[in-house]
């Protein structure tokens, strides 16, 4: 796993302690503290894999001595009936952990298959497909992990990770040149500029200061197409704003190198995946 592993394990200790509570009362009163079970991970849907070892590390916390057999790795195709893993170990452990297990399973897998929806309508444009800050509180580093397994790339993880002058910072500083010119008399040598620009006179601008990374937002693809030629690689060039699956492929047939897309996160469905006891 390439996640931090206490983060990781954070995230999972806050969801169990909000399902189980104090105890798991159905559980707990009806299975034998004895008994041990053999459970397996089900595909219901055609996807992508995303989030096992996470989801197998709930287990692990609850119950140290459950085991797992792994048939399908994250950044795997699934296919509606594949079988991902089988856990054996004590049956309450299995119970107790199944919906965290789960919710955190469904949820990545479904972020995965998302993105590696987009990255095939764009396969041979020459454009990327990243993510967004536009996650779910608390579960962002799982959330662009996902993208990654999916076949994208991840977009900077918080404010610190560079300076990204957006519509807003813009119109409230003083337009493009002066903000990029107080950022730059503050900065440290190692973090990059991106502005977003909304039309060509403000594309121009972001170039004639020097930006790192010039972002396309709300364009057409006609408008986009007229911006990356007048850029002509002086600046990385990303699209935002208003991308769909119906108008991906064209946008980035304008010559974008990024196109980055918050509803790989934020309105993503879940794969549907299955926990059984035989």
């Amino acid at each position: 796993m390439i996640l931090n592993k206490f983060y990781v394990d954070d995230v999972i200790k806050n969801a169990l302690l909000e399902d189980v509570n104090y105890v798991d009362q159905a559980t707990a009163f009806v299975i034998p503290e004895t008994s041990v079970s053999t459970a397996r991970f089900l595909a219901k849907a055609d996807g992508v894999l995303a989030g096992l070892e996470v989801a197998l590390r709930v287990f692990e916390l609850l119950d140290a001595s459950v085991t797992a057999e792994v048939m399908k790795h994250d950044g795997d195709a699934l296919q509606k009936g594949d079988v991902i893993a089988t856990l054996t170990g004590p049956t309450r452990a299995l119970l107790q952990g199944e919906r965290t297990a789960l919710n955190l399973l469904q949820h990545m897998s479904g972020v995965a298959t998302a993105t590696n929806r987009a990255v095939k309508l764009t396969a041979g444009t020459g454009a990327s497909i990243a993510d967004t800050r536009k996650t779910l509180p608390g579960l962002r580093a799982l959330e662009k992990y996902a993208v990654m397994m999916g076949g994208g790339r991840n977009h900077r993880f918080n404010l610190s990770d560079a300076a990204m002058l957006k519509d807003n910072h813009i119109d409230a500083g003083g337009g493009i040149t002066k903000t990029v010119g107080v950022l730059r008399e503050k900065l440290g040598h190692t973090v990059k500029i991106e502005v977003e620009t909304r039309n060509m006179d403000e594309v121009k601008e972001a170039v004639a200061v020097g930006a790192d990374i010039i972002m396309l937002d709300n364009m057409t693809a006609d408008q986009m197409r007229e911006a990356t030629a007048y850029i002509a690689g002086r600046a990385l060039t990303e699209a935002s704003g208003n991308i769909t699956l119906e108008n991906l492929a064209e946008k980035a047939k304008s010559g974008v190198d990024i196109i980055s897309m918050g509803a790989l996160t934020h309105s993503v469905t879940a794969l549907d995946i299955s926990m059984k006891i035989k």
